[in-house]
């Protein structure tokens, strides 16, 4: 990652864009006509009244065992179908996803000089950013963004995080712990459903003290345009699995589904949960990685905050034996997650490309026949 030290150009803060008053984005947001939020290929997308799973993981803990099983199949079916699903009843405090959210929008409010001493740079990404990808001249998206580090322990530097707004250090902590906690009991759920030991994926990622644990908040500031650009381009996440607290006010998270874009319709105090593409391998194609993007608003800004749950960075990553096959083969190559996150932090955020790129010979010979 060391080789990364500097952007390639200036960066531009899009929120000091978007309080310019500006009419018209700037050439460097405008997205191809084939990206643009309301086309597909180079049709008009169908509008699909259709959301991502719910799941109320409190029935998991019912004294009726049917409606555990139940619970247990619906995960099992939107991590197949989908690779998202919404969760509520997750044991973390709404008092603290309120808090969270708002002390991040007030960091974001703060004055520019004040952001900018965190500004960060792609060798670790961690700080104050508005680009992903290193390539010069590359079409950006319209957003700035936060990242730290928080798991393992010897990664976190609380001292990196923003002193201002007060408490807002304390309430990471705070909110990172519990958020840890939630992605660990959901491991042990994706596990048992695969037929795998239920700390098998705890355990390739790396175990509870050596896990990957990072935060991004993500600020998506007005824009005059919102149907030339995007908040962040189409990509499935990198990693293991992501936890997502969206906005309460703005719709913006889109994921694709049968060629169509799919705005999800947000549910009071859920996290929104989806597979990466660390998952999708170890799974061997069982669990899928899906495509998302976000749209941006011409009336309002968004804050969201997706806790990036990864396996540590120098473990190897490859298909479960137990779910390697004659009939179903291993679908991808070994590879470190440091490895592979080089590719996003270089070329920036490119749908679903990477994580074909890992397909083994044998798989391709085989066509997707598996997948």
């Amino acid at each position: 990652m060391n080789c990364l030290q500097s952007w390639p150009e200036p960066v531009v803060r899009v929120q000091s864009l978007s309080e310019s008053g500006l009419q018209t984005i700037p050439e460097r947001y405008v997205k191809p006509l084939s990206d643009r939020p309301l086309m597909s290929n180079t049709s008009p997308l169908t509008i699909i009244e259709e959301n991502i799973p719910l799941i109320d993981l409190q029935h998991l803990f019912s004294n009726d065992w049917a409606i555990r099983a139940k619970t247990l199949n619906s995960i099992s079916r939107a991590c197949q179908e989908w690779g998202f699903f919404q969760v509520v009843n997750h044991g973390v405090n709404p008092e603290l996803l309120r808090r969270i959210r708002e002390l991040w929008r007030e960091f974001f409010n703060l004055p520019l000089e004040v952001k900018q001493e965190y500004a960060n740079d792609p060798g670790t990404y961690e700080g104050y950013g508005s680009r992903l990808g290193v390539e010069k001249g590359a079409i950006l998206d319209w957003s700035d963004y936060f990242f730290l580090h928080f798991m393992p322990a010897s990664l976190r530097k609380e001292s990196k995080w923003p002193a201002m707004p007060q408490s807002l250090r304390e309430l990471v902590a705070e909110y990172g712990a519990e958020v840890v906690k939630l992605g660990g009991r959901l491991l042990k759920i994706l596990s048992i459903n695969l037929g795998l030991e239920e700390d098998y994926l705890l355990n390739a990622f790396g175990g509870d003290e050596n896990l990957g644990g990072c935060l991004r908040v993500n600020f998506y500031p007005k824009c005059p345009q919102p149907d030339l650009t995007l908040g962040l381009s189409p990509h499935s996440d990198p990693g293991g699995m992501t936890l997502l607290l969206p906005d309460v006010d703005v719709a913006g998270l889109q994921v694709r589904r049968n060629g169509n874009w799919i705005t999800v319709k947000t549910v009071p105090d859920a996290f929104i949960v989806n597979m990466g593409d660390q998952i999708q391998v170890l799974s061997n194609a069982i669990y899928k990685s899906v495509e998302h993007r976000v749209i941006v608003n011409s009336a309002k800004d968004r804050v969201s905050l997706a806790f990036f749950y990864n396996p540590n960075s120098d473990l190897l990553i490859e298909p479960a034996k137990q779910l390697v096959t004659e009939e179903r083969p291993a679908l991808y190559k070994p590879m470190t997650f440091d490895e592979y996150r080089l590719y996003i932090r270089t070329k920036g955020l490119k749908g679903k490309e990477q994580v074909e790129s890992l397909k083994s010979p044998t798989s391709v010979l085989m066509g997707n026949a598996c997948i």
